[in-house]
């Protein structure tokens, strides 16, 4: 467990740089120049993330159970991943009204995907890693939405276009996930 919520640490602490330094980021990036930090800001993730999947395995060889949550929040968590999926969608895809309203989709569907999983999954590693993610996703979107309303940022409307293709990029990508690669990668398959 030590392993994961160290990877968590440093994972989560890279980035959350802007939500409790973002001058003293600004200064790094003058500093440093924008392709070293984010060199740096990547490696840090990339040994934080590292961390999270050796030590999240290794968690799982000593199970601790917290809650046993009813077998219907699993089929309820396929439908909050689902709603994730395309929200991070929306984040990367241009003029959809997700990003027209929320301003802030990957946070948004990271919230959701962690707390369909913490519904639906009561192991210690499990709280721990999508407790750590929902309590990281809520604080930076609070302040990516303040520091956006100090700044007048104004998204670009949405079109049809935009959400057909966020939605579509966000369903093909939830079920390749569910039927191959969550068992691929996690080595558990969400259809049971």
């Amino acid at each position: 467990m030590l392993l994961l919520i160290l990877g968590l640490l440093i994972f989560l602490g890279a980035h959350s740089i802007r939500i409790v330094a973002n001058d003293w980021r600004g200064q790094q990036i003058r500093r440093l120049g924008e392709g070293p930090w984010k060199g740096l800001h990547g490696f840090a993730s990339a040994i934080g993330l590292i961390l999270i999947i050796v030590g999240f395995g290794e968690a799982r060889m000593h199970p601790v159970l917290l809650y046993a949550p009813p077998a219907w929040l699993r089929h309820l968590n396929g439908l909050f991943t689902l709603i994730a999926f395309v929200l991070i969608a929306a984040a990367y895809v241009p003029r959809n009204h997700l990003k027209a309203k929320i301003g802030h989709p990957l946070l948004t569907g990271v919230k959701v995907w962690a707390f369909g999983h913490l519904l639906a999954i009561g192991m210690l590693r499990d709280v721990v890693l999508f407790g750590a993610f929902l309590i990281w996703a809520i604080a930076d979107f609070a302040v990516s939405r303040r520091r956006d309303r100090a700044a007048g940022v104004v998204y670009p409307p949405g079109s049809v276009a935009g959400d057909v293709t966020a939605v579509v990029i966000g369903v093909v990508a939830w079920v390749a996930v569910l039927f191959w690669l969550h068992t691929l990668l996690i080595g558990v398959s969400p259809l049971g």
